[in-house]
């Protein structure tokens, strides 16, 4: 079967789909990139954010009148199940942790059958990678948390914390190294709390892997601050390693902290404060990225003015703004009047933006060593050291996976634009 894999979400849904592809085409099963060509579509779904959602939704409508044959996997089918019937009721379902069914689904479907896998399975789904010789590698180190949040559908579709093993996260990152890789994302849904389950944690896991004979750079994913204080020694001492992007994604999602109660997080504002003071304190050139819902049902005007004064104190280099979404597990706590929630959006999404780019500005007219990582439709990328987004003029797609010196000519609140120097 030619088969084609649409993918929305995170880096985790990404690395997901990529599973999914070396389980298809271990199967006998071609991944083709070309839609209409395709025997099945294969939908990896998201469900953090409804206008997410309402995308999904609209695809899997449009598939329906186009009478594709769908599958439909990742968060929000596994999460709501009856959402994915009510929009296309015979589209076949495989839960997040069941993609290792994927090619019984397809056999299933292929004989205009529907398929449906939602069991529990506690799987370590890294004894299916397979290096697939890109410049990035998405490995993933375990799905589900330790988090209860009032706001959070994700728990319902990835469930408890499964850290993957170490001896497979290892070959993966050995192997995609080995293929040619030379940036390395770690994913999960909270990385902050890998290995709890097993008696380890992400210091040692990174530990091991910086130890790897390679040239690379290294991405941590997004780790919730509750954990970070565990740790966030050893951190400082991972992230001065040449290797390792300066980076850390370190979510507060408000600056009330009567509205992180509300939301069950398990931090105050003041702990954010004190982590990211410290981690700055030791590594001056970081890229501090945070997420900030804005209108919980309990935000009134005061707290969301708390949160943006915290957005102005702690000065993000990289933010996500997302506004309050109902789901079907989180009905209870209602919703603002959607009028007060835009208005609140556009006013933290401008403050975001002016302080992202003024924090860019400081890299106009500089010369910077990067990584190029990519080709997009429009342009050759990479990344500095601080894990920036580099926009390179005249830059050949031969260059992607080398280190490069580029001068900064234009900054903007989400990238850098520049030249290759000579």
């Amino acid at each position: 079967m030619k088969i084609f894999i649409k993918t929305y979400g995170c880096t985790l849904n990404q690395a997901d789909s990529e599973l999914i592809e070396n389980i298809l085409e271990n199967g006998k099963n071609t991944v083709t990139g070309n839609i209409k060509d395709s025997d099945i579509v294969i939908v990896n779904t998201c469900t953090v954010k409804k206008v997410t959602e309402q995308k999904i939704l609209s695809f899997l409508e449009t598939l329906k009148s186009q009478n594709k044959k769908i599958i439909v996997t990742g968060c929000l089918a596994t999460a709501n199940k009856d959402l994915i019937n009510k929009y296309n009721p015979d589209a076949s379902i495989v839960s997040t942790v069941n993609i290792n069914r994927i090619t019984d689904a397809v056999d299933l479907v292929s004989k205009n059958k529907k398929a449906l896998f939602d069991n529990y399975n506690k799987l370590d789904k890294l004894i299916y990678f397979k290096p697939h010789k890109k410049v990035i590698a998405r490995i993933p180190i375990g799905e589900g948390c330790l988090n209860n949040c009032s706001f959070c559908e994700t728990r319902y579709a990835r469930g408890l914390l499964n850290s993957f093993s170490e001896n497979l996260i290892f070959k993966a990152v050995k192997q995609s190294l080995d293929a040619g890789a030379k940036e390395i994302r770690l994913t999960a849904q909270d990385t902050g709390c890998y290995g709890f389950d097993k008696k380890t944690n992400i210091i040692n896991l990174v530990n091991k892997i910086l130890k790897i004979d390679y040239d690379f750079k290294l991405r941590l994913g997004m780790m919730n601050p509750e954990y970070l204080g565990k740790f966030l020694e050893p951190l400082i001492e991972i992230l001065q390693n040449e290797k390792m992007y300066k980076f850390i994604h370190l979510p507060l999602q408000s600056g009330s902290n009567k509205v992180l109660k509300d939301m069950r997080r398990k931090y105050t504002v003041e702990q954010v404060y004190e982590y990211i003071n410290f981690i700055r304190k030791h590594i001056k050139n970081i890229t501090i990225e945070t997420d900030i819902i804005v209108g919980f049902p309990t935000e009134t005007n005061n707290d969301f003015n708390q949160t943006v004064d915290a957005i102005k104190k702690i000065k993000p280099e990289a933010i996500n703004i997302s506004r309050f979404g109902l789901r079907p597990h989180i009905k209870k706590l209602g919703q603002l009047n959607q009028k007060i929630v835009k208005e609140r959006t556009n006013e933290i999404s401008r403050i975001a933006r002016d302080i992202r780019y003024n924090n860019n500005k400081r890299f106009m007219n500089k010369n910077i060593r990067i990584l190029i990582t990519e080709q997009t439709n429009t342009s050759i990328n990479g990344r500095t050291d601080m894990y920036k987004e580099v926009i390179i003029k005249n830059a050949t797609k031969d260059l992607i996976g080398t280190y490069q010196q580029i001068k900064v000519e234009l900054v903007s609140a989400n990238a850098l634009y520049g030249s290759l120097v000579n």
